[in-house]
């Protein structure tokens, strides 16, 4: 394992992340806030509690998911996409490193910036709500997953991306939808019987479900089947990202 080329790829995207601080930490921090005082406040003042959970406290778990889903997709993507629209990539394929330490540099990076920033959102609820996380444990392990998992994801729509306008289609027009239906803001189980069947299609449901019972302790599925499911989607994406430089697509052409 090449180290130095991994912590060389590592360094450089951090390094842009900390170049572009506003853009990539101070924004969706403050965008978040945004989201409390709208929903924890104005709408939370309105509502009753929620499996004898404060709305504020409750949309916190969904807020900080939808925030790491975006987020990583957005790092991931821009920072494998710009070497190929740049034609640096070409450098980099034929430098004495492996695919695997070419991923974990890109993909580390995002997923590092993504737990940097789900940690500082986390920090900034306390600001606004007051609440405490049951398992530790399996909140820090939900953040790690879901930051690779979707940085793997991000890295993949990196690759497919032939243009910057793409780069956003999956995150606006698939992704952010299913973080809304997905019950970031609610439970599924205040849905009709028929749309909770429906909306246990939305495999974001299980990654919020499972991120929200490692701080209340009340989860819409079973905690298991959201670490399988989250499990299953990293498979996927490893297995996307084995195929692509397997084949060499859109990287040697």
């Amino acid at each position: 394992m090449n180290f130095y080329a991994i912590r060389a790829i590592y360094h450089f995207e951090m390094s842009r992340a900390w170049r572009t601080l506003m853009q990539s930490i101070a924004s969706p921090v403050i965008s978040t806030s945004l989201y409390f005082i709208v929903f924890g406040a104005a709408i939370g003042s309105r509502m009753a509690e929620i499996d004898g959970v404060s709305y504020g406290a409750f949309i916190v778990p969904g807020l900080i998911m939808m925030t790491l889903m975006t987020q990583s997709i957005s790092n991931a993507s821009f920072g494998i996409f710009m070497p190929k629209y740049a034609g640096t990539i070409y450098e980099v394929l034929s430098a004495p490193i492996s695919y695997v330490e070419i991923v974990i540099g890109y993909v580390g990076a995002a997923a590092s910036k993504s737990v940097i920033l789900g940690l500082l959102i986390l920090l900034t609820s306390e600001f606004f709500v007051s609440f405490t996380i049951q398992h530790p444990f399996w909140m820090l392990f939900f953040l790690f997953l879901t930051s690779i998992t979707f940085s793997l994801f991000g890295f993949v729509i990196g690759i497919w991306a032939n243009g910057f306008e793409k780069l956003q289609i999956i995150p606006l027009l698939v992704v952010t939808p299913l973080a809304f239906l997905g019950g970031s803001f609610y439970s599924i189980t205040m849905l009709p019987e028929i749309w909770q069947k429906i909306a246990l299609i939305n495999p974001v449901v299980y990654l919020i479900s499972g991120f929200r019972w490692s701080f209340f302790g009340v989860a819409d599925v079973h905690v298991g089947i959201s670490i399988g499911m989250t499990l299953f989607f990293l498979a996927v994406c490893l297995a996307l990202v084995g195929w692509i430089f397997k084949t060499g697509y859109r990287l040697k052409n």
